[in-house]
Parts: structure tokens; C-alpha cells; sequence
């Protein structure tokens, strides 16, 4: 359902409040360079600190800008089931392609507690649900066996699996089967995961640097590995610096170094260090961003 480039992108904003005219542009841009998918209020989105207005006009605006011309899969999860469930309702309901769910981050559920969530979000909501796995953020990790039981629920179609772990990823990938699609959830090991057998990844580096990202995967698809494998690579020196700092962090200071948002956070996150910015601007020059 979901494949290829997909762009978990940030959210610009000024003066304090959502800029939904640089929002519009970058979705254009990403679109004009081929980016196969649209992931708002996510991680990299700064989706923890939108109100839940903002959050939902996040959202509507990402639908209605890409218009149907590929797909968008929004961040909808909370450490609340029944608060994941509001927002994954009125995620469906602004018309977006699928809903994004977090693990329960603080709360550290355990495996059950895990199924029990999911289970109860797609019993409640009838929208394509993707599962988002990514215990550096959340302090609990979803492990394959539990990850297998949820893909036998019929709205449970995915999985954006950001361990970083190779063998976690190969274990689930061979226990889900063709239950459900597996996505990269981090930058670094989408070429891998591909020749796993995922279907793609759900990438921050991709918010500077789509065509490249969008140019592998169909390298991938077209059974050029070679191309796919150089692209990889030559994409890696950025992957690497897009984490000096805090996600999304990095990522959003380089857009506003390329001209497409506001160097503007909301508080806990702040402006980079100095050093660190230098070692950014640095990487983007190598390879022509800037």
C-alpha cells in the first residue's frame, strides 16, 4: 500500500505558529522530485509539541496539497489508546491514506500491553495503520513475535522499523511475511532492508536530499543494485550528520540553510551548537545542497 521514498517532513514554522505557505512548497518540491510518500506529524514533524488543532491542520493541509498524487500516511500516536484512537479517528476523517501509530513511549508498556494498544486502535478506526517501532525515542521496544500476532489484524498493513538493528529487522521481516510491509525507519539501513525484502523507507535525510533517496528505490525496483548501492553510499556522510544533534533538529537547520523554512523550534528543542552546524554545512557543500 505504502512503498518507495516516503518523507517524514517537518513542520516549518514562524513566528511561533505553523507556516503552512513553506509546508505547501516543500510538499511541491518533494513531489517534483519524485518522493513517493508524505509522513506529517511524525517524529521529525515535531508532532509532541503541536497542539491538537495544530496537529490536525498539519494534516489537512498535507492532504489536500498532495491532492491524491501519492500517498499520505500521518502521525497519529500517543502514550494514551484512547487518545491514539481521537487522533487516528480524525486522521481518517481529514482524508489522509493511513495513520503513523508510535509505540507508547514513557509508559514502557510490555509485548501484551503492546498488542492490546494496536489491537484496540484497529478495532476502533478503520483506516490503514502503519506500526512505528523506535525504542531510542520511546524507551520500550516491539519485538517480531509481537509485531507478527498485530499482522494478522486486517487494518495493520505496516511497520516503520527504526532499531537500527539488522538482525531485528531480518527476524521480523521473516516472521510477518507478506502479512505486512516493513519500512526503514532509519536512514542508514534502508538499502539493506531492501534487499530483506522491505519496501522502502520512511526518511529524514530524504527532507534535503529527496530525488536522491526517491532515485535509489527506483534504482532498487528497476533490479539496478549497483545504482542503488552508489546512491546509498554517497548519501551516508549526510545520513550520519543529520543525528549530531537531536532529530529533527539537524535536518531542519539544514532546510533553512537551503532557503525552505525558518530556522525556528519549538522549545525543548533549540538552535544547534556552533561546532556541530559547522560539521552540517560542511557535509551539505560536499555534495552541492548548499
Amino acid at each position: 500500500m505504502f512503498k518507495g521514498s516516503m518523507v517524514a517532513v517537518v513542520t516549518p514554522f514562524s513566528n511561533g505558529k505553523f507556516d503552512e505557505k513553506r509546508f505547501c512548497d516543500l510538499i511541491e518540491w518533494h513531489i517534483a522530485q519524485g518522493t513517493h510518500g508524505i509522513i506529517p506529524c511524525g517524529t521529525t514533524g515535531e508532532a509532541s509539541t503541536l497542539d491538537f488543532d495544530e496537529h490536525y491542520r498539519v494534516i489537512e493541509v498535507a492532504v489536500k496539497t498532495v491532492n491524491k498524487r501519492i500517498s499520505v500516511l500521518a502521525g497519529a500516536g500517543a502514550n494514551a489508546t484512547d487518545e491514539a484512537i481521537q487522533i487516528t479517528k480524525k486522521t481518517k476523517e481529514l482524508g489522509a491514506d493511513g495513520a503513523l501509530i508510535v509505540t507508547p513511549y514513557y509508559n514502557k508498556p510490555t509485548q501484551e500491553g503492546l498488542y492490546q494498544h494496536y489491537k484496540a486502535i484497529a478495532e476502533a478506526v478503520d483506516i490503514p495503520i502503519v506500526l512505528y517501532n523506535v525504542p531510542g525515542r520511546t524507551a520500550v521496544n516491539m519485538l517480531p513475535a509481537t509485531v507478527a500476532r498485530l499482522s494478522e489484524l486486517d487494518n495493520i498493513v505496516g511497520i516503520k522499523e527504526a532499531t537500527g538493528d539488522m538482525r531485528q529487522a531480518s527476524d521480523l521481516i521473516r516472521l510477518c511475511g507478506d502479512n505486512i510491509e516493513v519500512y526503514s525507519g532509519d536512514d542508514f539501513t534502508t538499502f539493506a532492508m531492501l534487499a530483506l525484502g522491505a519496501k522502502g523507507g520512511i526518511s529524514v535525510t530524504a527532507n534535503i536530499a529527496p530525488k536522491a533517496f526517491a532515485d535509489m528505490y527506483n534504482a532498487w525496483a528497476a533490479g539496478d543494485i549497483n545504482k542503488a548501492r552508489d546512491l546509498h553510499f554517497s548519501m551516508e556522510p549526510l545520513n550520519a550528520v543529520m543525528f549530531i544533534e537531536t532529530n529533527p533538529i539537524p535536518v531542519k537547520t539544514a532546510l533553512a540553510m537551503m532557503g525552505k523554512v525558518e530556522e525556528e523550534f519549538r522549545l525543548p528543542l533549540c538552535r544547534m551548537a556552533a561546532s556541530n552546524r559547522d560539521k552540517l554545512q560542511e557535509a551539505m557543500k560536499k555534495i552541492g545542497l548548499i
